[in-house]
């Protein structure tokens, strides 16, 4: 007799092993490359300044394409991933961030730069919606909201990596070695990945010609099923290959959240890019040598990766209401001192506490932010969801190299630290707008066993 399996209700309710464990490690490497690939042009500007004789102004086209790029990558690497597959999608955007990234050290104009940060942009983002989505895919749904923060916690930790080969290299071998590392480490990693990491086991289910790839990948998850196993959507229905559409998450039920979520993407964005895009030249302009102003960004992305690991223990403990809201509250604080604050050079300890504590929050609230998209939509849009928030906030990161340079532009420093304050106030609103929060793990072990 044929055996019927709910896919998601086994995953949900399953185990976490070292398997899945491993499968999140791999989707994560994905993401550490597309945070070195996105900070490594902030990092190279100020010798570029130098090199190219610009002055800050004049790279701002630079910085905003390649974030346009990643609004328009962001929304259609999600609806990709919904159409022909997480995995597939997020490798060959890794590819083709990796094969533009490699063309920048060959750049010799602003103009040549910008097209090429455009277009590698496209790539940047659309691996993230996908890599979101394949990591809450893999594994139980106590652990999904930790799984995806993790996962998206290695968007700081590239920076960490980008600031640190920009520190090593850039005067020692020029702007266009970090391109190359750049560029040349993410195909060799696309092209490992391409025979490690198996696709999501929920898109598997609703292509019943891949149902013995799906039992496969079950089976080294740990669950002992037969050859000729049936698969089952959450209803009991057999599961079929689903057509997301864009209306479907604007829909009734989804409207409120997926508003919310696009606002709440467009600010968070907005203000963690006006900080990665220009602490480089705001502490070189204040007298900082260029490899101490790219150390200040290695220690504000380092706090971005405690901030994010801490974030998502807090969201597992109290749920994404008020862990998230509360990050948001003390970033709009954190930010208001540093306006109150000095910058010169040497730097002191209270300037960066303030500035690991700040990246600690920005970034901590927009990694956090994912997990909350993914919890947010059922499996069959999760990528044209979590694309089309994450598209929608790209406006704002588009928008933050002339937000950042116009507050400098009125009111120096203090204006600079000050947008920070005004933005994570706005996103404190449009996240206390969310209906669909995160629980905390205790409330959904206990609906998961009263559903049982």
């Amino acid at each position: 007799m044929t055996k019927t399996v709910n896919v998601s209700t086994l995953l949900d309710e399953g185990r976490w092993t070292g398997y899945q464990k491993l499968l999140i490690v791999g989707t994560a490497l994905t993401i550490i490359l597309d945070g070195i690939d996105n900070q490594l042009l902030p990092n190279a500007v100020p010798r570029l300044m130098e090199e190219w004789h610009h002055d800050r102004n004049a790279f701002t086209n630079a910085l905003s394409t390649g974030p346009f790029g990643m609004m328009i990558g962001g929304a259609l690497g999600g609806y990709l991933g919904d159409r022909i597959g997480r995995r597939t999608a997020l490798l060959g955007s890794v590819v083709a961030f990796a094969v533009l990234t490699l063309a920048v050290a060959w750049a010799d104009n602003l103009t040549t730069l910008t097209i090429l940060r455009f277009v590698a942009g496209i790539g940047l983002g659309g691996a993230m919606p996908n890599a979101t989505a394949l990591a809450a895919e893999y594994v139980p749904r106590r652990q999904r909201p930790f799984a995806v923060t993790l996962t998206i916690v290695c968007i700081p930790l590239g920076g960490v990596v980008a600031a640190f080969l920009a520190r090593k290299m850039i005067e020692q071998y020029g702007w266009q070695s970090v391109f190359l590392t750049g560029g040349i480490v993410p195909i060799v990693l696309a092209i490992l990945l391409f025979f490690i990491l198996p696709e999501s086991p929920r898109y598997l289910a609703s292509h019943p010609a891949r149902w013995p790839e799906l039992t496969g990948l079950m089976r080294r998850m740990g669950h002992n099923l037969p050859a000729d196993v049936t698969y089952v959507d959450n209803d009991g229905n057999a599961a079929t290959s689903s057509k997301a559409t864009l209306g479907d998450i604007f829909a009734p039920a989804y409207l409120r959240d997926t508003l919310a979520l696009c606002a709440s993407f467009f600010f968070c964005l907005m203000v963690n890019y006006i900080g990665i895009l220009l602490i480089p030249v705001v502490f070189t302009q204040s007298g900082f040598e260029r490899p101490a102003a790219n150390r200040v960004l290695e220690l504000f992305n380092y706090g971005g990766v405690a901030g994010a690991i801490i974030g998502a223990f807090f969201i597992k403990r109290m749920g994404s209401r008020v862990a998230m809201l509360g990050m948001s509250v003390m970033a709009v604080v954190v930010g208001l001192a540093l306006a109150r604050m000095t910058v010169s050079a040497p730097a002191s300890f209270m300037l960066m506490t303030l500035m690991i504590l700040g990246g600690a929050l920005l970034n901590g609230v927009q990694t956090t932010m994912y997990a909350l998209a993914a919890h947010v939509y059922p499996t069959e849009v999760r990528g044209t969801g979590v694309g089309t928030a994450v598209a929608f906030g790209r406006i704002g990161n588009v928008l933050a190299a002339r937000a950042g340079n116009g507050a400098l532009n009125v009111a120096g420093n203090t204006g600079y630290f000050t947008s920070w304050a005004i933005i994570m106030g706005v996103v404190t609103l449009t996240l206390g707008m969310v209906t669909r929060h995160i629980p905390r793990a205790r409330d959904q072990h206990v609906a998961a066993t009263v559903k049982a």
